[in-house]
Order: structure tokens, then sequence, then C-alpha cells
């Protein structure tokens, strides 16, 4: 029998049977670019932040648990000395956690007093008021830090009020934008308490008000003024700039119209310093008493050995010389020379009370208040600050009225310290170490440095 030709397997598939379609070749993966790479990493990285982030307010939460300060007939007086109350820090029915309790939280979050004080407030807001956002949060629906700001925004509503927010963001929080979540908090208010509507109407009158910001002056010589004003004087106001910075345009001024109009501020500001202010009887309309004008003191530093750089001591920032040259030459500028203070200079009163030129050397060596993480402004000797000169070592207890023995501290940080819920020591002038319960803390010029985890055995 003859075989022919054909290869054994190319043989006709029997009747019925399809023939199976040809397998191909398994493709080999393709190298993923280091880019690629990098952003699977990312994506983790992003996903560990997440969820750490909620572990954290879980903590936080069940934390503020702990220190809870139930008889309400304890809630804080801020400026009671000595101590420990109850704070509110979250909206209505929420509870009153130990305000020294949330110090020493802030010393371990390197957070400021307020700063401190109003995470711990936006946390119990979100736990306690805003259930269903808060579940949406620990669902990881919602970033925490979305979350966190929209309960900022509710502490101060009554709790109909919060509720019916929770209930509108539930399922829209992720995607609201600020003004619609702001507009939806408004509306709450004057929905569920016209009459905290109304009277927050009142407070945002009296709440008006004007920064220089002069706590933000640079090396430039400039500062942003920002201002809530009736809506009446801000049109007197600019129509008065306006005016101004026309006239300066016409008599030669090359500068464009936004530097005339803030020169023109500046001299407003000038001619009214210069003239005397009338108090008149409103009765009578006579003149009572008269307040002679005067003019503003700038401190500024120098140094003949380096006249690259100046000081500008109003607001302890560095300024260039050339921005001192030309306020010298404003016309009826008084140049007064005054000698350096000697920062480590020691020279104690018997007194109790502190006099100026020991206060000033203070504060000009510690410029805020020196507990851990805390940035309250100790002042200046043309701006007050918010900060007591406490002796280090008590008066009581022999303690020295003396730079060598003084240190500034914010009214809370006072508090705890006079409770005896902190302690410190000066190593040297500008330089402390603070003992609490979260650990033991050093703070110099640089900073707030974390010494150790735990109270050390010798406290």
């Amino acid at each position: 029998m003859e075989l022919g030709t054909a290869p054994l397997f190319d043989l006709p598939a029997p009747l019925g049977v399809e023939a199976a379609e040809p397998v191909a070749p398994e493709a080999e993966p393709v190298p993923l670019t280091r880019s690629q790479v990098l952003l699977a990493e990312i994506r983790q990285d992003e996903q560990v932040i997440r969820d750490r982030e909620i572990a954290k307010i879980c903590h936080i939460a069940e934390w503020a648990l702990e220190h809870v300060v139930d008889d309400e007939a304890d809630a804080a007086t801020l400026t009671e000395r000595g101590l420990d109350t109850g704070l509110p820090l979250a909206g209505p029915g929420a509870p009153l956690i130990s305000d020294f309790a949330v110090m020493e939280l802030n010393a371990l979050l390197g957070r400021s007093l307020d700063s401190g004080r109003n995470y711990v407030g936006q946390v119990l807001e979100l736990s306690h008021r805003l259930p269903q956002l808060w579940q949406r949060t620990l669902d990881g629906q919602v970033p925490v830090w979305k979350a966190l700001r929209i309960a900022d925004l509710t502490r101060s509503l009554c709790d109909e009020a919060a509720a019916y927010v929770d209930r509108q963001l539930a399922i829209s929080a992720q995607g609201c934008t600020w003004p619609q979540v702001d507009r939806l908090v408004e509306e709450a208010l004057v929905r569920f308490d016209p009459e905290a509507a109304e009277e927050r109407r009142r407070q945002a009158h009296e709440h008006r008000h004007v920064n220089t910001g002069l706590d933000a002056v640079g090396f430039n010589g400039t500062a942003n003024l920002s201002a809530t004003l009736d809506a009446a004087d801000a049109l007197d106001l600019e129509n008065a700039i306006a005016r101004r910075a026309k006239l300066l345009g016409q008599l030669g001024d090359e500068d464009n119209l936004d530097v005339r109009r803030s020169k023109a501020l500046g001299e407003i500001a000038r001619e009214d310093l210069m003239l005397d202010l009338h108090v008149v009887d409103a009765e009578t309309g006579e003149i009572t008493r008269t307040v002679p004008g005067r003019k503003t003191e700038l401190i500024l530093h120098l140094n003949p050995d380096e006249m690259t750089v100046g000081r500008f001591g109003n607001t302890k920032t560095p300024i260039s010389p050339e921005q001192i040259k030309t306020w010298l030459g404003l016309s009826g500028t008084t140049v007064l020379v005054r000698p350096v203070v000697d920062l480590a200079g020691h020279q104690p009163v018997d007194s109790y009370e502190i006099p100026d030129r020991l206060r000033r050397q203070v504060t000009e060596r510690d410029h805020h208040c020196v507990f851990p993480h805390c940035t309250v402004s100790a002042g200046s000797t043309v701006r007050p600050g918010r900060c007591d000169l406490d002796h280090v070592e008590p008066h009581t207890d022999g303690g020295a009225t003396c730079p060598c023995n003084l240190a500034p501290l914010c009214r809370g940080h006072h508090r705890m310290k006079t409770a005896g819920r902190a302690a410190y020591r000066m190593l040297h002038p500008g330089t402390y170490v603070w003992t609490l319960d979260s650990g033991t803390y050093l703070v110099d010029p640089t900073g707030t440095h974390r010494l150790t985890g735990t109270r050390p055995p010798d406290h």
C-alpha cells in the first residue's frame, strides 16, 4: 500500500469534528519602565499614608475619651491660672476635654497651643456630631483632611444644623467644592438657628479689623495689608486712595497705578499722624481735650562690619540697607542712635515686678513662648505680645528677677507649669529643658527637639 508523501500529522479531521485553532505562543511580559515602577510604589505609599491617617484620628478620638471632664461647671476658663479645666473643643453635645491633656498631646504632635486645640476639636466634631461623614472617612471614601476641614466649619452649629450638614454631605462630600460646603453650612445655620444666624451677622461687624501685615515683613521691606470693613467705610477708603493716587500721577509720579495706590495709603496715614486730634463734648460741641500728633518709631539695626543686610527691629526680620536709606530719606525723619542691648547681661532686681529694661532684654532673646513647639509671640518694645514673663525658679523659692531666670510663657502654658503638670529649667539663657509625661524636650533658638520618649527616672 502506497502511503504517499503527506506528513503523518496533516491527516484530515474526522467528519463532524472541527479542526482546533492553532495556539499562539504565550507573549513575554512587557518590562515596566522605571517611571511605572515608581508610580506603583507611590500608589502604595499613598494607601499606607491614608490608612495611618485614619488610624491616627481613631486613636485621637479614643484618647480624648480618656480625658473627658464630666462636670460642665468645670468648662474652661482659660485665664484661670493653675487649674485644669475642660475645653469645649467641638460643638454642642461633644465632651469637654482636659486642657492640660491637650497641651501634652500638642507637644507630642509638634503643634502650637491653638493649633493642637483646633485639631483635637476637629476630630471630636467629626466623630461625635458628624457620624455619617465619620464612617465614610473610616471607610476611606472621604480624605481625612477634607473631613476635618468640614468638621471645622460645623463646630458652631446646633445639633440639628450639624445633623443636616452630615446628611447632605454623607454621599457627596468627596465631590463638593468649598464654596458649596460654605453655602450648605450657612443654609443649615439660617434654617435651624435663625437667631444664631443674626448673632453671627452682628459678630461679623464686631470683628471688623485691619491687619497691617507687620508680622510677615521680609527683606524687601513690604507688608501685606488685609482688612474687614463696613462696606460704606470701605467705599470711603477706596475713594480717598483713588483720589490721592490720581493726584500723585498728575504730579509726575511715574509708578504704575497699583504702586501709587499703596503710596497714597501711606501718605494718608502720615498726614493723619501729624494732625492734632480734638476730643469734642457731644452736648456742648466744645473741644475738651487735644491729642497731639506723633510719629512712628522704626527700630533699625545696622552692623558697620556687615552692610549687606540690616535688621528691622519692629518685626524682627532682615531688611535691605537700601530700604533703610529710603526710609531715612523721608521728609521729617529724625535719627536717634541707641546702644545695643547686651542679651547676656545680668542685672537682677530685688522686686517680683519686672522692669521694662529686663523685659526688653528677655523678649529680644526669646521671641515667643518657650514651651515645646509653641509660637505665641513674646512681643517687642513696639508691639505687645501675648506672653507672661515667668520666673523659671519661682520668686517665692528664691528665684531672682533677672534675665537669667526669666522666660516668656503664653497664658495657657504658664497655667500648666504653675499647676505642676510641666516642669522646665534653663540650661543657659535661651535654652530650656522641659519634662512632660510624654517625654523630655530641648527648646533652643533652633526650635524644639525631643530627647526621650518617657519621663526620666530621676524627675
